[in-house]
C-alpha cells in the first residue's frame, strides 16, 4: 500500500510555534535580567556562553520529539498527531538562576575571586548542575512509576507549588511593581486573557500579545519620561555566533554543586514526574506516546545542553492538549527547535532577550507561578489540601533568608555572642528560619507527604518519611545548620551548630515515635464519610 506523504508544516503549527518560542523567550530572557540585573553578572558571559548551549538543547529536545511525533503518526496512519511541545522549565530555570547561579556567583566573590574568575566558575557550575539533574532524570526514566507510587502526588506536585508560589510568585511580583505602571497592566493583561479567558480584538495568542504590549509601553513610557524612575535604553552586546561545542567544563564545576544538591535533586525529580503527567494527558488527548522515550528524550537534551554550556534544563510542558487544539501538528516543534537553537547559536536569542524589559517578563513569570499552585490543587485529592499549604512554609523561611541576607547567624565564631542573645525561648530566631529555609524543596516534599499521610490513616508510612526527613537532617541535605547551607558529615559540627541539628533531627525522631505509638490503636483516623 503507498503511504502517503505528510506535510512537515500546516496552518496551526505556526500558532503553536508562537506560543512556544514566546514561552522559552520569557524564561531566557528572566534569567539574563535575573543574574545581569540583580546579581551583577557579566553580560557577555550569559549571552555567549550560557545561552548558545541552554539554546542548544532545547533544539535537540525538539527534533526529537518531532521524530517521534511523525512515527507515531506514520505508525497510526493518523495525520491529526502532535508532538509533545518541549522547552526551557520555567521554575527549575528561574530557580537555577535566582537559588543556585546568583548566590553562587555573589559568593565566589565573597570568597576571593575576581568578577572573570567568580563567572567562569559560577558557568561551570551551572553546566555541571545539568549533567546532575541530567543523569538523575536518565536513571529515574526506567523507575518513574515507582517513583510516583513511593510519593503521593502532594508531596510532588506540592513543593514545586510552594516554591513557585513564594520565589516565582511573590519575587518577580516585586520586580514588576518596581515598574508599576508597565508591569501591572502587563500582568493584569495576562490573567485577562488567561484566567478570564477574555477576548483580544486581534486573533494573536494572548501571551505573545502581552508581551509586544508590555514592551511597547515599557519603552513608550520611557521615552515620554513617564516611566519608572531610571529609564535608560539598553545598550546591547554586539550580535556574536558562538558554536555550542563540547566542553569538559563541567567536571570542574561539579564540586561547587554538593551545597546545592538539596535543590538540584528536588528538580530533577520533578521534571521526571512532570514527565509522566505529561505523557498521561497527550494520552488522554489521543496520543499515546511511551511514557520512558518521552523521559529518556529530555534527560537526552538536558545531558547535551550541560555538555556545551548549557545552565537550564529542558522539560516536555504539560500544554500538549492546548497545542492540538490550536491545529498543531509536528512542525511546530521543528521550528521551535530552529528558531531557539539556531538563533542561540547566532546570537539572535541574546539580541531580542536584551531588548526584554524585566517589567514585562517579570508578569509573566507571575503568571506561571500561579498557574502551577492551581493545577496542584486541581490534580491534587481535597482532603490532602492542608498538607499541601503546611509545604508552602519553608520556602517562605529561604525567601525570608534571601531578603535577610543569610547572616553568618550560625558561625561558630558567634556562637558566644548567640549564646549571650538568647531570649529563653529556644534556638536564635533567625537561625530558625535560615535552617527551616535550607532544603526547602525536599523538606517540603516530607512534610508534605507526611500529612497526607496522617489524612489517610497511613500513620506508619508518615513515621517513614519523618525518619527519611531526620536522616537527611543528619547530613545537612535538608536543614543544614552550615552558613552556605551545604551538606557536611554530622560528626563534624560543633557549639550551635551542633545544638541546632541535633534540636532539629531530634523533632523528626520524637514525630516519628510518637506517630508509631499512635498506629498501634484500633482505627486510629476514622475515614471521612462518603460525600
Amino acid at each position: 500500500m503507498r503511504r502517503s506523504r505528510r506535510s512537515w508544516i500546516v496552518a496551526g503549527d505556526l500558532n503553536g510555534f508562537f506560543g512556544l518560542v514566546v514561552d522559552n523567550l520569557s524564561i531566557l530572557g528572566f534569567i539574563a535580567a535575573a543574574l545581569i540585573g540583580i546579581f551583577g553578572f557579566p553580560a557577555e558571559v550569559v549571552y555567549t556562553r550560557m545561552f548558545p548551549g541552554t539554546a542548544f538543547g532545547v533544539l535537540v529536545g525538539n527534533l526529537i520529539y518531532t521524530r517521534m511525533a511523525r512515527r507515531l503518526a506514520a505508525r497510526s496512519g493518523r495525520e491529526d498527531v502532535t508532538a509533545m511541545p518541549l522547552g526551557l522549565d520555567a521554575p527549575t530555570s528561574i530557580g537555577m538562576a535566582l537559588l543556585v547561579l546568583g548566590p553562587a556567583f555573589v559568593g565566589f566573590k565573597q570568597a576571593g575571586m575576581d568578577e572573570a574568575a567568580a563567572a567562569d566558575a559560577t558557568w561551570k557550575l551551572g553546566m555541571a548542575s545539568l549533567i546532575v539533574m541530567g543523569a538523575l532524570k536518565f536513571v529515574l526514566s526506567f523507575a518513574g512509576d515507582a517513583v510516583t507510587r513511593l510519593i503521593p502526588r502532594a508531596g510532588l506536585l506540592g513543593s514545586i507549588a510552594g516554591t513557585a508560589l513564594v520565589l516565582m510568585g511573590f519575587l518577580p511580583l516585586i520586580e514588576t511593581l518596581r515598574s508599576p505602571l508597565v508591569g501591572f497592566m502587563t500582568l493584569g493583561l495576562l490573567l485577562y486573557v488567561l484566567v478570564a479567558k477574555g477576548r483580544l480584538p486581534i486573533k494573536l495568542p494572548g501571551v505573545f500579545v502581552a508581551f509586544v504590549f508590555g514592551t511597547v509601553l515599557f519603552y513608550g513610557f520611557g521615552a515620554a519620561g513617564l516611566g519608572a524612575p531610571g529609564f535608560q535604553w539598553p545598550t546591547p552586546q554586539p550580535l556574536q555566533p558562538v558554536l555550542p561545542l563540547p566542553t569538559l567544563g563541567f567536571l570542574e564545576g561539579l564540586p561547587y554543586t554538593v551545597p546545592y544538591l538539596p535543590l538540584l535533586l528536588p528538580f530533577g525529580l520533578l521534571m521526571v514526574v512532570g514527565g509522566i503527567n505529561v505523557s498521561e494527558s497527550a494520552r488522554a488527548a489521543g496520543d499515546d506516546y511511551r511514557t520512558r522515550d518521552i523521559l529518556l528524550a529530555e534527560a537526552f537534551s538536558t545531558l547535551i545542553a550541560g555538555c556545551v554550556g548549557g545552565v537550564a534544563q529542558t522539560t516536555p510542558y504539560i500544554g500538549q492538549p492546548a497545542y492540538k487544539h490550536m491545529g498543531a501538528r509536528s512542525g511546530y516543534t521543528l521550528l521551535t527547535g530552529l528558531f531557539v537553537g539556531l538563533g542561540g547559536m547566532l546570537g539572535l536569542i541574546s539580541g531580542l532577550v536584551q531588548w526584554l524589559p524585566l517589567a514585562v517578563l517579570a508578569p509573566i513569570i507571575v503568571y506561571v507561578a500561579l498557574d502551577i499552585t492551581t493545577q496542584a490543587f486541581q490534580a491534587t485529592p481535597a482532603r490532602h489540601a492542608t498538607a499541601m499549604v503546611f509545604g508552602f512554609l519553608p520556602p517562605v523561611a529561604y525567601m525570608l533568608s534571601i531578603k535577610t541576607g543569610n547572616p553568618a547567624w550560625i558561625d561558630p565564631a558567634r556562637h558566644a555572642q548567640l549564646i549571650g542573645a538568647l531570649d529563653g525561648h529556644g534556638l536564635p530566631e533567625l537561625a530558625v528560619i535560615v535552617t527551616l529555609g535550607n532544603g526547602f524543596i525536599m523538606t517540603s516534599m516530607i512534610w508534605t507527604s507526611a500529612v497526607a499521610a496522617m489524612v489517610d490513616g497511613r500513620l506508619r508510612r508518615a513515621a517513614a518519611f519523618l525518619l527519611g526527613g531526620a536522616g537527611l537532617s543528619l547530613f545537612g541535605i535538608i536543614h543544614s545548620v552550615d552558613a552556605r547551607g551545604g551538606v557536611y558529615l554530622p560528626w563534624a559540627l560543633e557549639g550551635l551548630q551542633r545544638t541546632i541539628a541535633w534540636q532539629f533531627i531530634g523533632a523528626y525522631l520524637g514525630l516519628a515515635v510518637l506517630l508509631g505509638l499512635l498506629s498501634l490503636q484500633r482505627d486510629p483516623v476514622p475515614s471521612a464519610p462518603a460525600a
